[in-house]
């Protein structure tokens, strides 16, 4: 069969929740909402005209966005999702979009991770490890980064999230051993023992606690997909599957035909700008992590507006560049409100925006999916692939 649209590009926006989910609860997330928390930040301000005009406002038409108001007559389709996954992670939402959602319980050790697993790093590298337990990314460089310089060692912590997480001065732990560490981490944490969803390379560069900073060089090990995405379905049936970001780290480059690393989420853009001037077939799967890394978790909610602001901007170029054979779907893969208590990510509903110059119904209002497998389900039935049946599509409804 002939796919309805050739191309189909999904833009997530890592981090960005809508409102609380139904089980915020359980996460201890209750009113966790980090759009609303952005928009009540600009009190008005917030201009981010093309995600408006797609029908960011009318997702929230029950509880008004400051600045982003229901379009009166939406140039696109807009719901939103729900995240069934156990965890709370990159992995759970971005897995659950392909179709595997996760149904077992990933480790999570903010006391500590066990000893023996701290003598092997130890073992393995020739380094000590320290802090070991739940810290900030940028105040455990700031608190410890000097006894690490220091002692020529590494900073072992995690997050409320299943994330192992090393961070090194480059100039005291060259790049490539602290990925090589990293990559013994991950075999390390596969099971039964301990099950982390992802072991994150931390590289930072600085001369003093005043000065430390993390750089781009950021790396994600992942937990090998358990099982076939729909990403490898794509690809088993002949189709082009093109990851941009951390896209190719979550899924452990399974199920992708070509891949970009990200440095920013402007020079993500910069990547889909490309990815829509190739000739491909198939799906591109896009994840801007700034949003979450360098706003949401340093609870940055002017800085997460800009950054949202700024995206809307490059948003416009890539829809005007789009064709009548292509779809647009924004989304996200959970939340990490900027004005919630703590640091950690927060247990919401998600964005669904979909976009073609050639929808014939626009301002369909998706409704609250019951799953974020709804995606991944449109996505095979757009290039007529089989599933497993996890997901409804909703292809009828953006076409």
């Amino acid at each position: 069969m002939d796919p309805r649209y050739r191309r189909i590009f999904v833009i997530v926006l890592d981090a960005m929740g809508v409102g609380e989910a139904p089980d915020s609860a359980a996460f201890d997330n209750a009113g966790a909402d980090t759009l609303g928390s952005i928009a009540r930040t600009y009190d008005g301000s917030l201009a981010v005209p093309n995600l408006e005009s797609l029908g960011l406002g009318n997702i929230r038409a029950d509880d008004p966005l400051p600045g982003v108001p229901p379009a009166g007559h939406p140039r696109g389709c807009y719901g939103r999702m729900t995240v069934t996954s156990n965890g709370n992670d990159s992995i759970d939402g971005h897995w659950e979009m392909m179709g595997l959602p996760v149904r077992f319980d990933m480790g999570h050790y903010p006391d500590g991770f066990p000893q023996w697993l701290v003598d092997d790093l130890e073992g393995f590298s020739g380094r000590r490890m320290l802090v070991n337990r739940a810290y900030s990314g940028t105040e455990v460089i700031r608190d410890h980064g000097e006894q690490a310089v220091g002692e020529g060692a590494v900073i072992l912590y995690t997050s409320g999230d299943s994330v192992l997480q090393l961070a090194a001065h480059t100039g005291v732990v060259p790049l490539g051993e602290l990925y090589r560490l990293c990559e013994h981490a991950r075999g390390l944490v596969n099971g039964p023992e301990v099950v982390m969803g992802r072991v994150i390379a931390r590289p930072f560069v600085g001369e003093d606690a005043g000065s430390f900073s993390r750089t781009s060089e950021r790396h994600d090990y992942g937990l090998a997909p358990t099982g076939p995405t729909d990403m490898d379905r794509l690809v088993e049936a002949g189709y082009d599957v093109l990851a941009i970001g951390k896209i190719g780290d979550l899924f452990s480059g399974q199920g992708i035909t070509r891949s970009w690393h990200n440095e920013s989420n402007m020079d993500g853009m910069d990547h889909v700008d490309e990815a829509v001037a190739t000739d491909f077939c198939g799906l591109c799967f896009v994840n801007l992590v700034d949003f979450d890394t360098v706003y949401g978790h340093r609870r940055d909610p002017v800085g997460e507006g800009r950054a949202l602001m700024d995206f809307d901007a490059r948003l416009g170029r890539v829809m005007a560049a789009m064709g009548p054979d292509d779809l647009l779907m924004i989304c996200a893969d959970h939340g990490n409100d900027p004005c919630y208590k703590g640091t950690d990510h927060t247990r919401e509903l998600v964005p669904l925006l979909a976009f073609s110059s050639s929808m014939a119904h626009p301002g369909q209002d998706l409704g609250t999916r019951p799953t974020a497998a709804d995606l991944g389900a449109t996505v095979l039935d757009n290039f007529g692939v089989e599933g497993t049946g996890e997901g409804t599509s909703f292809l009828a409804l953006v076409s």
